[in-house]
Formats: C-alpha cells, sequence, structure tokens
C-alpha cells in the first residue's frame, strides 16, 4: 500500500513536538496542535485510515489494532478468532499512529479523551467498493502513555433471529407480544458477539411489533431503520450523559421495550431493575460467562445492605439469560455456543433464597422449555463436528462437566 504522502505529513508533524517532551505530555501536544494541519493534509489521513478499514473488511477481520507501545509501530487485526501482524500493511512511529488516531476526533472527543484517558465512539467511512456506509466501534485508549485505538466492525446485516438456534419458547418468553415486561439479559466475555444477538432481538420486534423501542448504548452500534417499531438510538456521551440517565429519561419517553448496552454500574443496575419493575420489557448485557454468574454478578455489584433487596427485585423481574462464546469451528471461522436460563418458578426460588448453585442443574434438565448448559451446546456441537474435541473442553464452563458429557457421548 503506497502511503508516501501521508507518510509524508505524518513525519512532518511529528517533527514539530518539541524534543523535551516525553509520553503523555506527546500525546497532549498532538491533541491540542492536530488541527494546524491544513483541510487536505487532515483528509488525507482521513482518506489513508479508511483504507485499512478496507483492508480489514476485505480480510474478514472483526478487530483492527492501531499505535500504542504493544503494536510495535505495525498494524495488527483479529481474523477468525487470532490477533495478527499484518505485515503488508506500513509501520508507523508512536507519535504518526497517535496523530492517525487524534485525527479521527471532534474537538469535544478530544477535551474528552485528556480528561478521562479513555474514549468510546463511534465511527461511519463510506466502503465505495459496495456502495455502503461502514460503522465501527471504537476504543482510544493509553498503553504506556502512549496512545492506541481498538475498532471493531459492525455487521453491516443482521443475523435473522432464527438462524441463533433458539428454542421456539425461549422466543416466546423474550418476546415483547408474549410477557409485556422483564428483564432479558445477553452475556459474554468480550468479543462474544453479545451485540449481533441483542440486535437480532430488536430486529425481531421491528419486524411485527407496533411498540417504541428505546436503544441506550455506548457507543451506538448497528443503527435501525424503524419498521413496524419506532426505534430510538440514544448513545452515551453524545445524546444523553450516563446510562443510568438514559434509562430514567426513557421512561417519559413513552417506549416498550428499553435496551440498555451494558450493565456495568451499580446505578445502572438499580435504574435497569427499577423500570423493568414499572412494566417496561428490558434487554441487556453483561460481561459474564455464564446464566449462573451473571445473576450473582448483579447482586454482588449493589452495596451489601442492598443485595437481599435486589435480589428479590431481580428474582421477581427476570425472565431469561443467554450466556454465550463464539468458538473456533472446523472450517476455520467462528460458530455460537450458548447456555440458556429461563425463570422458573424454581428458578426464581433459588435467587431468593441464595442458593444460586442450584440453578445449573435446573438448566441442565430444562431442555424441554429451551434450557441448556453451555456444556451441552459444546457437547451438541461436537457431535456435530462443527468443533474440534479440544476446543468444546477448552471452551467449556465446568471441565468436569464436560468430560463426563463427552465420555457419555
Amino acid at each position: 500500500m503506497a502511503v508516501t504522502k501521508e507518510k509524508t505529513i505524518l513525519e512532518k508533524f511529528a517533527k514539530t513536538i518539541p524534543p523535551a517532551f516525553y509520553g503523555p505530555e506527546r500525546v497532549n501536544y498532538i491533541l491540542e496542535n492536530i488541527e494546524k494541519l491544513t483541510s487536505e493534509e487532515r483528509i488525507s489521513l482521513r482518506i489513508l485510515f479508511n483504507k485499512f478499514l478496507t483492508s480489514m473488511i476485505e480480510r474478514d477481520a472483526s478487530d483492527i489494532e492501531i499505535g500504542g507501545h504493544g503494536n510495535t509501530a505495525a498494524i495488527w487485526m483479529r481474523i477468525y478468532g487470532k490477533k495478527h501482524r499484518i505485515e503488508d500493511l506500513p509501520t508507523f512511529t508512536l507519535d504518526e499512529s497517535a496523530a492517525l488516531i487524534i485525527n479521527l476526533l471532534n474537538s469535544n472527543q478530544r477535551k474528552y479523551l485528556v480528561l478521562t484517558r479513555n474514549l468510546d465512539f463511534s465511527y461511519t467511512y463510506f466502503y465505495d467498493r459496495r456502495n455502503i456506509d461502514v460503522r465501527f466501534r471504537a476504543d482510544a485508549y493509553y498503553d504506556l502513555d502512549t496512545l492506541a485505538l481498538n475498532m471493531r466492525a459492525i455487521n453491516q446485516a443482521i443475523r435473522p433471529l432464527k438462524s441463533l438456534g433458539f428454542h421456539p419458547n425461549v422466543v416466546k418468553m423474550m418476546s415483547h407480544n408474549y410477557i409485556k415486561f422483564g428483564l432479558s439479559l445477553v452475556t459474554g466475555i468480550t468479543g462474544s458477539g453479545k451485540s449481533t444477538t441483542l440486535d437480532s432481538f430488536i430486529d425481531f420486534h421491528n419486524n411485527f411489533d407496533p411498540c417504541h423501542i428505546v436503544i441506550v448504548a455506548a457507543p451506538i452500534e448497528y443503527v435501525h431503520l424503524s419498521k413496524v417499531s419506532i426505534v430510538r438510538h440514544r448513545e452515551v456521551g453524545r445524546d444523553v450523559l450516563t446510562f443510568k440517565d438514559g434509562v430514567i429519561q426513557a421512561l417519559r419517553q413513552d417506549p416498550d421495550i428499553i435496551v440498555i448496552g451494558e450493565m456495568r454500574d451499580p446505578d445502572t443496575i438499580m435504574a435497569a431493575l427499577e423500570v423493568t419493575d414499572t412494566g417496561h420489557k428490558v434487554f441487556s448485557t453483561l460481561h459474564t460467562s455464564s446464566a449462573t454468574e451473571s445473576i450473582d454478578r448483579i447482586i454482588a455489584e449493589v452495596n451489601p445492605h442492598e443485595q437481599e433487596r435486589v435480589r428479590n427485585r431481580l428474582a421477581d423481574v427476570l425472565v431469561t439469560v443467554v450466556s454465550q462464546k463464539l468458538i473456533p469451528s472446523s472450517d476455520g471461522k467462528i460458530i455460537m455456543a450458548k447456555e440458556v436460563l429461563i425463570a422458573t418458578p424454581s428458578v426464581k426460588a433459588a435467587i431468593k433464597n441464595n442458593n444460586t448453585s442450584e440453578i445449573y442443574m435446573m438448566i441442565n434438565q430444562g431442555g424441554n422449555m429451551g434450557m441448556i448448559t453451555m456444556e451441552q451446546d459444546l457437547k451438541r456441537l461436537y457431535l456435530e463436528n462443527k468443533i474440534s474435541l479440544e476446543n468444546a473442553v477448552a471452551y467449556a464452563n465446568n471441565k468436569t462437566r464436560i468430560q463426563q458429557l463427552l465420555t457419555a457421548a
């Protein structure tokens, strides 16, 4: 990839940084002086960055990494679950990478990055080979006092809900038409496809349910076009200050379904439980790897003196928990494995009585209702020759249980 012109712009700009500046001082200088580049220079750098994103899309990569000490000057990508140094793309110094990243930000975003040392934002560019706008979820952060950026491609097409393999009863339980209120969680580690699943459920409702859906997220990823439903998108930091504010304000916006991008702090958790209590359908995500862990995490996040009340409230409003992982598949790509919990009266009693350790066996025995443990789903994928034996064991939450299931098979 020829980048002589852009490299010259970056080298010239980097030379203006005072030699006495070190670490974050150099980043701050770039943040404060990036606008001294001409409009033509900034546009050239933006076009170069978009070329990297085009390369990412055409390699079928999910993420791109630029800048920071850990990158060792190279551009890295995650392709089918594995990180790769991309040897055929150019390398950049720490200052040049920081300038490329900062050139993407507006003045308010630059001020926020200085204050918080981290910035979540969305980015869109026009991919002319397909004649479409492509959206990315981005996170700018510091790595040993140097500026780094991760960008994740947002799916351009929503996966139909039926393609995710949920039992019809699970879909019914998560449907606003069947249950008008209650909390449904989609959980998993970073990069496990939570947002994709959540968007599938939003699209499911958007195609047949005449309701009002309010999405509060940081950042907004997939933008839904209102069809049968009216869909509002409120990005934290741009349209609303915090998740908690977005959730509480939604109550005055006549919503039927509130989608909370992540329940990441006690205030958001409490707000989510409160709006669910008022008779709304709420979908949200957590960074947990199992259904039981999700329940325990919610309770543990709040102050000890509040935990009994939260435990009872959660038991009353919880409808479903889907915990998912993306597993390397036999064809060299990735495939989803999931654990599904439905909050039956027995599950609700276990939550209220602080006996969440009993819930795993309830999931294990609830197959007729659509429940499935992660280990049962991994076994299914292995028997269907979709994943290897090694990955079935490696991605299991309960190693003993998966060994028992595979031995029985």
